[in-house]
Order: structure tokens, then C-alpha cells, then sequence
């Protein structure tokens, strides 16, 4: 049996222990909800309060050349690409991931009719997270083109000459499996099919190498692993070879190749550039910005190879931990055991309960989120997200013994954990 004490002993062996000093994290809070929203950097309030007192209060529309705000989507994005394989000018912070995922996928669609006009068909995997799921389904009623939606286990075969897209979520929401990039790449390109991937549970959780992957086009997100904040903006990365084959279809002035010349025409800017749309928010980027700063901290200390070290071995211990301490409960392991397979979070399922028992978690100081699932194929998830920059050891033991208490108590039964709130 696992007992604290080697918990205490595996943290002070730790390497990253000292990032977690860049973070704000309440007391008495164990958060394991960073792939929902990530904890706010320490250096997070005062910057966004330079921005508004300072450089809006004092500079005003100054800033714009003074204080570089209008480079800093690119300026952010460049950080971005360290984390995700890709090289500098290549990415660019803006939007939402629905809108970028918009952008990015009509940009395929476009050229997959140019390239192979008899292909008429979007795959997708069905428990793919639905707001993908409803901008491929609105964009297939605009192009009169077909969305497949087809199991985790049948993606590969799916993949035929009549594809146009294939569009993965690269790490799923709902149970933490991750998907082979460069072999599900490799083989949508065999058949002449471009892919669109999801980064929104990857970018700052597990390595990612988009140009060595081959992948065509990528969004992601800010807020969750990269500690953007509260509606962060998102990024979008295009491969080279495709970033000035098309117009993104938000083709507006911040896209332009000269947004100041206010031509009535036009003319897109090279490259990523061209997948800006309209004026980017200084606020929410220098707050992200800070967030992505706590990710390039890792670097000196082995980077994302670290980070993806420490987030196997947080999970694998969690795992360890439930099936020891929580055994006899009705907890299954919904997060694939094998660590090619697992991003950074851990998914217990159950058919009975699973919202009030994390609400009940809640009450007590542990705090995850609940997915709910589709029947028997997909029961109900209690989803627990490890990131390493602010996650210890020690607070994985805490988390499942608090989990234990609420089942051997049965506490989750109490009527009050079982009222939805508006947001799960």
C-alpha cells in the first residue's frame, strides 16, 4: 500500500517542485481542475493592472506602438509554438478555439475541394467535444458536405478517398485519451485527406510536435493548461505549406496585409497572419501571456518532457491510489492505463452518482468536474485533471483519501450535492 509518507518523499525528490510558487492556489484547495481552468499566475494581477492603469489609463491609444500591443498576438503566439512543435510566426493567439476551429477547418474544406473535388465528407470521432462537432456540422450544411461521425476504434478505417478532413481532438475531454498524431496523420495523408486537430487538452499538459507530425491545421486553448484565465484567448497554427493557398472566411482588417492603408479591398497578410480578424483584446492577452510564461519557466528544468514525466507519474499514482483506497465502490477507470494513450488528466466513471460525489469532493476542498455520459456505452465521468507546474504528490494522496471519505460515508447521497448548479 501507498502510504503519505511516500507521497511527502516522491514531492521532495522532485525537480519541479519550485514552480509551484508561481501560482496563486487557495488554501486548503486541492485543484484538479486545471483542464477546465487553469490556477491564476502570480504575476497575472499585477500586469493586467499595468495594462489598464498604465498603458490604456496613462498611454492610451500609445500603447498600440508604445506598448506592442498590436504584436502581441503574434508576440504570444510565438511562445505558444515552443510548446507544441511548431517554429516562430507560425502561431497566432486570438478569438476563441470555436471561432479559430471555424477558420481553420473552412480553410480545409476549401482546399480539399480545390485538390480533390469528389471529396464530400468531415470525420470526426463521436465523443469528439460537441462545440467541434456543431462547427463541422455547420459548415458541412454550407458546403452540402457530410459529417461521419464514427467510434474511437473505427477512425482509422473511416479513412477513405471520399474524406476530406479528418478532425480529432488530440486528447479527449471526457475520458483522457490521447490519440497518435504523427500515425492517424500519416494515414488521413495517404489518402489524400487533410487534418484539423484540437489541441485545447494538449497544449502545456503533453508534448506536441505539429511540423514533425505533419499535421495541415491546429487550434487550442488558453485558459486551461496555459493559464490564460477566465476566457483567454485561444491560438490557431496552419502548416506552411497551406497558410497562402486560401482567405480565412473572417476576413477582417486585422488580417490585412496593411490594416492601416484602409483600402476597400482585401488583401490578405502572409501567412498566419492572415488568421487574425478583428481588433485582438490587450487585457485577456497580457493575461495570458503570464500564462504561458509559467510553462516557459519548465524549460531550464527539462520543458515539456518534465512536465509530461511528472504528469505520468501523478496520474499513474492517482489510479494506484483509488483502486487501493477506494476499492468496492463503483469506480471505474474511464483514462486508458497505458501512457501513450493517457493525456494529463485521470476519469473515474460510475453509474450512480458520479455529479453529487464530485460536488461532495467539492464541499470538501477537492476540486474536479463531472461529464455526464450517454448510457451504458459511456456512463457518467468524475474527471480529475494533474498539472504538474502546481500539483504535488502529496496532494494526490489527500485528494483520493478525501474521495474515499465520501464513499465509505456515503456522503455523496446528502440531497444538497445532488442540485445541478448552471455550470458542472
Amino acid at each position: 500500500m501507498t502510504t503519505l509518507q511516500d507521497c511527502q518523499a516522491l514531492d521532495a525528490q522532485d525537480p519541479l517542485r519550485s514552480l509551484r510558487d508561481l501560482f496563486a492556489l487557495p488554501a486548503g484547495t486541492i485543484y484538479l481542475d486545471g483542464n477546465s481552468l487553469g490556477v491564476m499566475p502570480r504575476t497575472t494581477p499585477a500586469r493586467v493592472a499595468d495594462v489598464v492603469t498604465r498603458e490604456w489609463g496613462t498611454d492610451l491609444i500609445q500603447s498600440w506602438n508604445k506598448a506592442g500591443w498590436f504584436a502581441m498576438p503574434l508576440a504570444v503566439g510565438d511562445k505558444i509554438a515552443r510548446l507544441i512543435g511548431a517554429g516562430a510566426g507560425e502561431v497566432v493567439a486570438a478569438d476563441s478555439t470555436s471561432i479559430n476551429l471555424f477558420k481553420v477547418l473552412s480553410a480545409a474544406i476549401h482546399i480539399a475541394k480545390a485538390d480533390r473535388p469528389s471529396a464530400q465528407r468531415i470525420v470526426s470521432e463521436r465523443s469528439n467535444f460537441p462545440t467541434d462537432l456543431y462547427i463541422a456540422e455547420a459548415l458541412c450544411q454550407q458546403h452540402g458536405m457530410e459529417l461521419v461521425l464514427v467510434e474511437t476504434e473505427d477512425i482509422a478505417a473511416s479513412l477513405s478517398a471520399d474524406v476530406a478532413v479528418l478532425m480529432l481532438t488530440h486528447v479527449n475531454y471526457r475520458t483522457g485519451a490521447m490519440h497518435d498524431m504523427a500515425a492517424l496523420t500519416a494515414a488521413a495523408h495517404a489518402e489524400g485527406i487533410l487534418t484539423v486537430w484540437d489541441l485545447a487538452h494538449s497544449a502545456g499538459a503533453v508534448p506536441v510536435d505539429l511540423k514533425k507530425s505533419k499535421a495541415d491545421f491546429a487550434v487550442g486553448c488558453g485558459y486551461k493548461y496555459l493559464n490564460g484565465g477566465p476566457g483567454a484567448p485561444a491560438f490557431v497554427w496552419v502548416n506552411h505549406k497551406h497558410a497562402d493557398r486560401c482567405w480565412q472566411p473572417l476576413a477582417g482588417w486585422w488580417g490585412h496585409a496593411a490594416p492601416f492603408a484602409f483600402t476597400p479591398d482585401y488583401q490578405p497578410a502572409a501567412g498566419i497572419a492572415r488568421y487574425q480578424c478583428g481588433t485582438q483584446p490587450m487585457i485577456s492577452l497580457a493575461a495570458l501571456d503570464c500564462g504561458v510564461d509559467t510553462l516557459l519557466a519548465t524549460e531550464a528544468l527539462g520543458g515539456m518532457a518534465a512536465l509530461r514525466q511528472k504528469s505520468l507519474a501523478l496520474t499513474d499514482l492517482f489510479i494506484r491510489l483509488v483502486e487501493e483506497r477506494c476499492a468496492g465502490h463503483g469506480l471505474g477507470l474511464a483514462t486508458p492505463r497505458d501512457h501513450a494513450q493517457r493525456g494529463s488528466q485521470v476519469c473515474l466513471s460510475r453509474t450512480e452518482g458520479a455529479y453529487a460525489i464530485v460536488q461532495a469532493l467539492i464541499a470538501r476542498g477537492v476540486i474536479g468536474d463531472f461529464r455526464a455520459g450517454d448510457g451504458e456505452r459511456h456512463p457518467d465521468i468524475l474527471r480529475f485533471g494533474f498539472t504538474p507546474l502546481y500539483i504535488g504528490f502529496e496532494d494526490v494522496w489527500h485528494a483520493v483519501e478525501q474521495l474515499r471519505q465520501v464513499m465509505h460515508r456515503g456522503e455523496w447521497q446528502d440531497a444538497r450535492f445532488a442540485r445541478q448548479h448552471a455550470v458542472t
